[in-house]
């Protein structure tokens, strides 16, 4: 009786820890994959972060710090172009160094050949609006440094601006998409007009469809930034001409503003982006350059004739969205895309807090045509080249070569 009762309880036993296995391998196993494959994959990129933090610092005073390139590069921007306009204060407005916090020596500005080398056969895409455009302007005066054979390109479609370097076979391009999605002005038809008083027409943004400026070319790129941000606003869109939103091609209802619009359009694009564009591309997401406004906005006589960078102390004044400053816009922007890249592996590059300190470094009224100013306003969104981007290449360098290096 004793052997058949340990039989039975034996047998017993052994079914329910059959069970129990199952269970918890049908409960446990689903969670470990989606956590397996919604981790992206880093193998071709270093994982441990960067030695030192270079968002974070503080400008210092450098009289022998001079420029890497002149008014003579062939690929300057008229507009940007401070030296050739005569912009006051050049010579101090360069001699500001970014420093860092506990970097030591591990920070240095881009060396042009060395880079060059180091990106041999490769290829870096710019996508966004005029910020990055100003951007990639800096990149190609200063690697023409390293390649004096150097000559512009437009070899891919929607390139907006580009830089070709042969001796290295490596390619720099800016492709334009203000909006990142793809936009088109929709007038109000002659016989309807009067239904719609006021209203010129709207811009149609399909938050679902990536602009056919940058879509095809991706897979061409070895490192990707982008960014958008500055024509999420009413100066760009006024009522006379909004943004309507849709998505599968029909307008979403309720209509959405232009802050809600501009978080589902980073949702939508940041998707695509993780589907579509190959995991061994190293992809970087530019925050917001802030703009140094004063007394009102571009078109309402906006000034920024500045003779020095702010202090910290001055920094949440202007652009604190809880102190109401007023050029508050930028930190909100930022914000959403923060949370639209959360879980990617599409980089941050916060370049914003080191760039509001420097008030003094924008074209203001040097605009390098006649009238430009009575037209367009003061340009206290752009930055003089030679200027502030080239800190943002020298960061940007360093990461890529973090990033790509083999050590």
């Amino acid at each position: 009786m004793a052997s058949k009762i340990s039989s039975t309880t034996l047998f017993t036993f052994l079914i329910f820890l059959t069970c129990l296995l199952l269970y918890l391998y049908s409960t446990i196993l689903p969670f470990f994959t989606s956590q397996t494959q919604s981790t992206p994959p880093f193998s071709n990129f270093n994982k441990n972060p960067p030695p030192c933090n270079y968002f974070k610092g503080e400008w210092k005073s450098d009289p022998n710090r001079k420029p890497l390139y002149d008014s003579t590069c062939p690929f300057h921007r008229n507009s940007w172009n401070c030296l050739k306009n005569g912009r006051e204060n050049m010579e101090k407005i360069n001699s500001w160094k970014w420093v860092p916090e506990n970097c030591g020596d591990s920070f240095d500005r881009i060396n042009p050949l060395k880079f060059l080398e180091f990106m041999r056969d490769k290829s870096i895409g710019f996508i966004g609006d005029s910020l990055n455009e100003n951007y990639i302007t800096s990149f190609l005066c200063i690697l023409r440094e390293g390649d004096d054979g150097a000559m512009k390109w437009k070899g891919k479609k929607g390139v907006w601006r580009g830089g070709y370097f042969p001796k290295f076979n490596v390619t720099v391009a800016y492709h334009r998409a203000v909006l990142l999605a793809n936009y088109e002005f929709q007038p109000i038809p002659q016989l309807e007009q009067s239904k719609y008083p006021g209203l010129k027409g709207v811009y149609r943004v399909d938050v679902d469809v990536p602009s056919d400026k940058w879509v095809d070319v991706t897979k061409f790129y070895d490192v990707l930034v982008f960014n958008t941000g500055h024509w999420w606003g009413y100066d760009k869109f006024p009522k006379e001409t909004p943004l309507v939103f849709y998505r599968d091609g029909k307008p979403i209802v309720p209509p959405l503003g232009i802050q809600s619009g501009l978080k589902v359009v980073l949702e939508s694009i940041v998707s695509y982006i993780q589907r579509e564009v190959p995991l061994t591309t190293l992809k970087f997401w530019r925050l917001q350059s802030p703009r140094h406004f004063y007394g009102g906005d571009w078109n309402q006589n906006g000034s920024c004739l500045f003779d020095n960078p702010f202090e910290e102390s001055q920094l949440d004044i202007w652009f604190s969205p809880s102190n109401n400053g007023v050029n508050k816009e930028v930190r909100q922007v930022n914000s959403l895309i923060e949370d639209a890249l959360q879980g990617t592996d599409i980089q941050l590059l916060p370049l914003t807090h080191l760039s509001e300190f420097r008030a003094d470094a924008h074209p203001a009224i040097w605009l390098g045509k006649k009238d430009a100013v009575a037209v367009w306003g003061q340009d206290c969104m752009h930055w003089c080249l030679p200027g502030l981007p080239d800190t943002w290449v020298d960061i940007l360098s360093a990461l890529i070569h973090y990033n790509l290096g083999s050590g």
